[in-house]
């Protein structure tokens, strides 16, 4: 890889360890081969999994919070229902979208954002579990934060899957993985001090 363990570990202090020389291994299978490439991978992977310390989607929101990320699932009649109740949160905010089923199915849970790029949805866990050849992955989804190489590899699938090395500014990029443009700030800061010699 371009960037040094030692670069990493300065932009990342949190990470955990051996993240690394997993990602160092994989990162040119998601199409990252030039230093610019795979500083962007590193900085937008950075900003969805904390760091490189968290693998799962935080979703302990309370109630304001609740109203303010997630507005058109909460009305203020129902927010406390949900407040600090990450399970009854994932199956609101992730029922009938993304393969997944109904409130009352579970999917919302079971298929919540995991992996350094927090793939969520059960149509993207089916999706990865092909690209992997782990069908067990679609019952056992737990797998992908019990093990960093497929922690890792979630990343990979989604950057070749949504073709991410072909974009060179941060602001797509973020969009096509986060939606929006949360973290931007972060995510370009990370670009930024992964690129500097």
């Amino acid at each position: 890889m371009w960037i040094s363990e030692s670069k990493f570990k300065q932009v990342f202090p949190n990470a955990v360890s051996g993240i690394y020389s997993i990602i160092d291994k994989h990162i040119e299978k998601a199409g990252c081969k030039t230093k610019e490439q795979q500083a962007m991978f590193l900085a937008q992977c950075g900003v969805e999994c904390a760091g490189y310390s968290v693998f799962e989607e935080n979703l302990n929101y309370s109630a304001t919070a609740l109203l303010r990320t997630f507005p058109k699932y909460f009305a203020q009649y129902n927010v406390v229902l949900y407040a600090r109740n990450k399970q009854a949160i994932a199956n609101r905010v992730y029922a009938n979208r993304m393969g997944n089923g109904n409130e009352r199915s579970g999917d919302g849970w079971k298929y919540r954002g995991r992996g350094l790029i927090q793939i969520t949805g059960k149509a993207n866990y089916i999706d990865f579990a092909k690209w992997e050849g782990l069908p067990s992955l679609v019952t056992d989804p737990d797998q992908i934060t019990k093990n960093l190489a497929l922690t890792v590899q979630v990343a990979v699938w989604y950057w070749v899957s949504r073709k991410l090395s072909e974009f060179s500014d941060i602001l797509t990029v973020t969009k096509k993985i986060n939606g929006g443009t949360h973290g931007l700030t972060q995510r370009t800061a990370y670009y930024k001090k992964l690129m500097a010699d």
